[in-house]
């Protein structure tokens, strides 16, 4: 640590200084100490603060307990007490005396629930009950405040103060428990659970006024302590008065120095938020105003380049006219190609009618009929010449002509017709195709070489 010197005597300190100096050290070096020893010289001066020395068999050391500490005291201590004390090590300067400076006090006889309270403690921590990791966080504004402490306490009556001042809207349900005495840990467990089957609050407090350590040991309990770790609400430990520790407020997702001080924890000042609110409004009409300034701005500018409605509406108007005319004027050109169209169409349409082209082709009709009779004649007549020519031609070469110049066509029973008679032998039968029918005959000669022909003559 730095020690600042002198500027005036380079290398020297002035008692003040020295003394300055030694409290600073006493005081960063044990910032909170326990010690045991004998009361003495006790004094109680008009302040209300207290004044003794605290000895064993060898030595002692000054303390003071000034009057927001000793008022927690419910019995004053007296000469020759062993005591157990917690507080800071100081010097007093004026007199350059060391001492302690007491913020509580118990009867020695109470080590025992301090080695119980200690050894609980590093328990439950090693478990990682302490830890901030599972600490729930605690709503910045609840919606409902739950309260396990005695309904008769002056916890309950400070909450509900502090809550009815800073924010009276929240509401609070409060579940009845004694918070001192043998019974009081197993009620305090029952109130948190039925605060959890209740399901209305959202965070919920647990506590109760100062008191003595026996008093308020059931916050000490293990069975309390799971009970607060387990509960699924975030739960504020508020247990007697800033100075007290109990294994609520290491188990607790908040520990909150006195009920009061939990009350204001959970609750945001009305007046704070009016106050916020106010700010906000006043920000918002200013914005607004701004708003309204700059769209009035452009309106008037927008308004100045805006044309007269009725000087637009007169020239769309007269534009209106124009294109009428101008419409009137097409169609009417329209009409009139189409009309000149239209005769043209039906001009074509009457040279191309049906009676005129049959009245044409009737006249047609007539005269390829006519044309078409005399063809046919004269082609029916060179036909009949041609085949009377052809007849004539044919009966020329016809072996009918031959027949009915009295010769006949010899052909046996396979119809194979007889040129040679060294094809019969005696006894074949013969058919002889006359001109006028047929005979039939049985060869009973015959003569080879040519004889003399002689027309064969038979009858039908």
């Amino acid at each position: 640590m730095d020690i600042p010197v002198n500027s005036i005597r380079p290398g020297a300190l002035t008692v003040s200084e020295l003394n300055h100096q030694v409290r600073h050290l006493l005081e960063v070096s044990f910032l909170q100490a326990w010690v045991v020893g004998e009361l003495s010289s006790f004094s109680r001066p008009g302040s209300g603060h207290w004044y003794f020395t605290l000895k064993d068999a060898k030595c002692q050391v000054r303390c003071a307990m000034f009057k927001g500490f000793n008022q927690r005291i419910r019995e004053i201590p007296k000469e020759g007490d062993q005591v157990r004390i917690r507080g800071k090590v100081s010097l007093y300067e004026n007199r350059g005396d060391y001492q302690i400076i007491v913020e509580h006090m118990e009867p020695a006889g109470l080590g025992a629930l301090q080695q119980a309270f200690e050894e609980l403690k590093f328990k439950l921590q090693t478990e990682g009950l302490f830890d901030a990791a599972r600490k729930k966080p605690v709503p910045a504004v609840p919606r409902h405040i739950g309260v396990v402490t005695s309904p008769t306490g002056a916890a309950i009556h400070d909450i509900l103060t502090v809550l009815a001042r800073r924010f009276p809207s929240i509401p609070v349900t409060v579940y009845p428990t004694v918070v001192q005495g043998a019974s009081a840990a197993t009620e305090i467990v029952a109130a948190i659970h039925r605060a959890e089957r209740h399901g209305r609050a959202d965070v919920l407090i647990i506590g109760r006024g100062g008191g003595s350590l026996e008093d308020l040991w059931c916050f000490n309990d293990e069975s309390v302590a799971r009970a607060i770790a387990s509960c699924p609400l975030p739960t504020v430990s508020a247990v007697g008065h800033e100075v007290d520790f109990t294994i609520a407020d290491f188990v607790a997702d908040l520990r909150a120095p006195t009920p009061s001080a939990a009350a204001e924890k959970l609750s945001p000042d009305q007046h704070d938020w009016l106050r916020h609110l106010e700010g906000q409004q006043a920000r918002l009409v200013q914005s607004l105003q701004t708003t309204l300034r700059r769209l009035g701005n452009q309106l008037g500018h927008l308004g100045a380049r805006l044309r007269d409605p009725r000087r637009e509406l007169m020239e769309k108007a007269q534009r209106l006219d124009e294109l009428d005319s101008r419409l009137i004027a097409v169609i009417r050109s329209r009409l009139s190609r189409e009309q000149t169209q239209l005769e043209h169409l039906g001009n074509r349409l009457a040279m191309q009618s049906p009676a005129r082209q049959l009245g044409l082709n009737q006249t047609r009709l007539g005269q390829v009929s006519e044309q078409l009779h005399s063809s046919m004649k004269r082609l029916l007549a060179h036909k009949s010449e041609r085949l009377s020519h052809i007849s004539q031609s044919l009966n020329v070469v016809s072996p009918l002509a031959t027949l009915d110049r009295g010769y006949a066509i010899v052909q046996t029973a396979s119809q194979s017709v007889i040129r040679n008679a060294a094809e019969l032998k005696p006894g074949d039968t013969l058919t002889a195709q006359l001109a006028r029918g047929s005979v039939e005959a049985t060869v009973t000669r015959i003569h080879s070489g040519s004889p003399d022909l002689a027309p064969i003559r038979g009858s039908d």
